[in-house]
């Protein structure tokens, strides 16, 4: 059995106008083409819809009956039809984003605004997470493509160069190692031994700043003072006095606070390469190929 959607469309028609002329008038086909249409459908179905005479073009019991279904048909093809056109013209669907949290704080923001500003049908799902459960959401299908500090090349993601990111020194306006404004001359830079010589505020070793710190200040020891998950933590223990910390560039919003300065670094190896993964045997939804090419548009200046 295959029936089609003109067939459908006809027997409506015909139920409706009881009529064969008015019917396929209102199906722009010629009678002849109608008919057939109609003739077509009863023979796939196994069975007479319409009891025809000169005068009359009534349902039989079985077309009563069949009345409803093709109505249901006709309904759900026309929501599944919407529902494409709604997703090719982006009025609606969803994107899902997993990416660095300094990133999803920082940058993010204005760039979402500026998509949901023109697609406001669009559903968006952010997971701000570290570098590996970005990666994962990826290679698990529940992220359409991430930001991370990882370049995962394998034969199913594949990335590509989004950003670098610099790091500051981050300390009270107090300490030795700020920089001081209105100073004549040139302050030397700040060397691996300077930071190492003070106590340190670390993010987690899980974190891809820390794991970056460790490689540039290797074999070299840090006088580590403790270890914390959020930059908020460590913005609330530098300005405390309690030690100083190195940060990413994209992060410097959370440390803008009164009390503490921040001294951009100059070091072999402290250069974060953010990449955007995603899966190499799937396209993007016209949702998520629309944020993608925004993204890359309004990426971070490096």
């Amino acid at each position: 059995m295959n029936i089609s959607t003109r067939q459908i469309d006809a027997f409506l028609a015909l139920a409706a106008q009881r009529n064969f002329t008015r019917a396929a008038a209102q199906c722009h086909l010629s009678q002849p083409a109608f008919s057939a249409l109609v003739r077509a459908l009863e023979d796939d179905l196994g069975l007479r819809l319409f009891d025809r005479s000169t005068r009359h073009v009534d349902l039989t019991p079985e077309g009563a009956n069949f009345l409803e279904s093709a109505r249901r048909i006709r309904a759900e093809v026309d929501a599944a039809l919407a529902g494409v056109r709604d997703a090719v013209t982006l009025r609606r669907g969803r994107v899902a984003v997993a990416l660095l949290p300094s990133l999803a704080a920082g940058w993010l923001p204005q760039v979402l605004a500026t998509y949901r500003a023109a697609h406001p049908g669009v559903e968006l799902d952010i997971a701000d997470v570290l570098s590996e459960p970005c990666i994962e959401q990826v290679a698990a299908g529940k992220a359409d493509f991430a930001l991370a500090a990882i370049r995962a090349d394998t034969p199913e993601l594949r990335a590509e160069a989004f950003c670098t990111d610099g790091f500051h020194l981050v300390c009270r306006d107090d300490h030795p190692l700020a920089p001081r404004p209105g100073a004549r001359g040139r302050r030397a830079a700040v060397s691996l031994g300077d930071l190492a010589a003070w106590p340190f505020i670390h993010l987690a070793r899980t974190s891809s700043v820390r794991q970056y710190l460790e490689a540039a200040f290797h074999p070299q020891a840090m006088h580590t003072l403790m270890e914390v998950e959020q930059l908020a933590t460590v913005m609330g223990m530098v300005r405390a006095g309690l030690g100083i910390s190195v940060v990413p560039t994209l992060t410097l919003f959370h440390f803008d606070q009164p009390g503490l300065v921040t001294r951009p670094l100059a070091l072999p190896g402290l250069t974060r390469q953010i990449y955007l993964v995603r899966r190499r045997d799937r396209g993007l939804s016209p949702a998520a190929q629309a944020l993608y090419a925004l993204v890359m548009q309004q990426r971070p200046a490096s």
